[in-house]
């Protein structure tokens, strides 16, 4: 896993900055509640018309295209980014199905950039995610009800620490 860097965080918090925009949070929100077209031919007649379902899709559909080319090229640590995000792939599910159909009448190349990502990240989590769950798990014996030492308290801080936290 590589070690992201600060300017990795600056990136990721900007660009958090730029989903707090009230269009773009607008769009998020048709995108996940109510973008629910199965085909290219269901959205083809509104594409760049301008029209709110116009500007709401592809103002997210290019905002995650964005995303995805900083994180295909290295501009954002990967680890980093799919540590952090999710919404993306929410994104790809909804339009997966109409991409190839779009791509011959936009171009060959549309979304693959976020194709790519989510692909990736999907097989991330794969191989992650039983990692997480076991450190989780060994995170909750040393701090949680049942940990090891029987009170359930942290067995790696002293007493003294506890005292400073107060």
């Amino acid at each position: 896993m590589s070690k992201p860097s600060a300017q990795d965080a600056d990136v990721l918090l900007r660009l958090y900055e730029l989903r707090r925009d009230p269009e773009l949070r607008l769009a998020r929100a048709y995108m996940m509640s109510e973008f629910n077209a199965s085909s290219w031919d269901e959205v083809r007649p509104h594409y760049l018309t301008g029209s709110e379902v116009d500007r709401h899709f592809r103002m997210v559909t290019s905002y995650w295209e964005m995303v995805a080319a900083f994180v295909n090229r290295g501009v954002i640590d990967q680890d980093l980014f799919f540590d952090t995000h999710g919404e993306h792939i929410l994104v790809w599910n909804k339009v997966k199905a109409l991409v190839p159909e779009a791509r011959k009448q936009i171009r060959p190349t549309w979304l693959w950039n976020l194709e790519r990502m989510a692909r990736r990240h999907l097989a991330w989590r794969e191989r992650s995610f039983p990692t997480a769950e076991r450190v989780i798990e060994e995170g909750s014996r040393l701090s949680g009800e049942s940990g090891p030492d029987g009170r359930g308290e942290d067995p790696t801080r002293s007493a003294d620490a506890g005292k400073r936290d107060r």
